[in-house]
């Protein structure tokens, strides 16, 4: 049998033990704490995945997710996901961020020659920031000249207008050269994810 003064004394320093510890996944909750990321999705017919999966990742470790539109009126993905943008696109500023993503889904081609689209990317590269792009969207970033030399994928019907642009087409799920990081489709939403974290400093 333990004496009392023991036993307050084996209190005392099981608590000051615990209290030294961090708290369960505090580590690895706030890696990214600080940093920024802006996602741009199509009005409507975003992937509702490509939105998802990446920005609860990056939330998950403190990074602050911005989600912009070609207005802030309710944006519908293509499974039934609804999503008020925070801003409308001509108020993004690639400066104010350290990752600028483009969200694909079949309604990502509004993109593809859009002039204040292909202007933020252009911004965020010029100024060192990183770039994803996802599904169809890697061709927003291969016609803002982007891509040139650059290995990238993307879903497969974008294959030729990837190339045509300049880019090294590579057959992955996800790649990343530099600072720009491009996937396939929803199936590889969670490498994507992984590759952005990873990109931003997060472990």
């Amino acid at each position: 049998m333990v004496a009392s003064g023991s036993k307050g004394f084996l209190a005392l320093w099981l608590l000051a033990s615990f209290s030294a510890l961090p708290a369960c996944g505090a580590e690895r909750g706030t890696s990214l704490q600080g940093r920024k990321a802006l996602f741009i999705i199509a009005p409507k017919s975003f992937r509702d995945e490509e939105l998802q999966v990446p920005t609860a990742a990056l939330k998950a470790k403190g990074c602050q997710v911005t989600v912009a539109s070609l207005t802030t009126d309710v944006a519908t993905g293509m499974l039934g996901a609804r999503v008020k943008p925070d801003i409308a696109l001509d108020e993004a500023r690639p400066a104010n961020y350290d990752l600028v993503v483009f969200v694909g889904g079949v309604g990502a081609k509004v993109y593809f020659d859009h002039p204040r689209a292909h202007a933020i990317a252009r911004e965020a590269a010029a100024a060192g920031k990183l770039l994803g792009a996802i599904c169809i969207a890697p061709s927003v970033l291969a016609r803002a000249g982007l891509l040139k030399g650059k290995t990238a994928t993307a879903w497969p019907s974008q294959r030729r207008d990837l190339v045509a642009n300049g880019a090294r087409w590579d057959e992955g799920p996800a790649v990343r050269d530099g600072k720009i990081i491009t996937a396939n489709g929803p199936k590889a939403a969670r490498r994507f994810a992984d590759l952005l974290v990873e990109a931003l400093g997060g472990k």
